[in-house]
């Protein structure tokens, strides 16, 4: 699973091993400023559409890059029986090729809280 570390301006993401094989990184760092919207969603395997680079595991997992052709293009690693942290983001601010986050954590809603705070009421 996920490291989600709100640290000074920026949300930095460490991959286990087995999502670095999938998403092709070890870690993603996105300034709070690309933060455009941060919420909890209870299926976060949902979120995921489209043409992919990565794992699918139908009803069970999907770790990689989702919305290669149409769509948001979306770096994923979700789990069933997890709710999920979704982020969306300013490719423009963020600098990198992603319009949003789903990833799968524990602790999402309380995360989701904390990213908020710390991006200001804008998010």
């Amino acid at each position: 699973m996920a490291e989600v570390t709100i640290a000074g301006n920026s949300v930095d993401i460490d991959f286990d091993a087995w999502e670095r094989l999938w998403t092709r990184r070890a870690r993603v760092t996105v300034p709070l400023a690309a933060i455009t919207r941060a919420t909890c969603v209870d299926v976060p395997l949902r979120a995921a559409r489209g043409s992919r680079r990565g794992l699918a595991v139908s009803g069970f997992a999907k770790i990689g890059v989702w919305g290669l052709v149409r769509g948001p293009r979306l770096l994923v690693s979700a789990r069933r029986g997890r709710p999920g942290l979704h982020l969306t983001l300013d490719r423009a601010i963020s600098g990198d090729e992603f319009d949003g986050i789903v990833l799968s954590h524990p602790d999402a809603t309380r995360l989701a809280e904390r990213i908020r705070a710390a991006a200001g009421a804008r998010t």
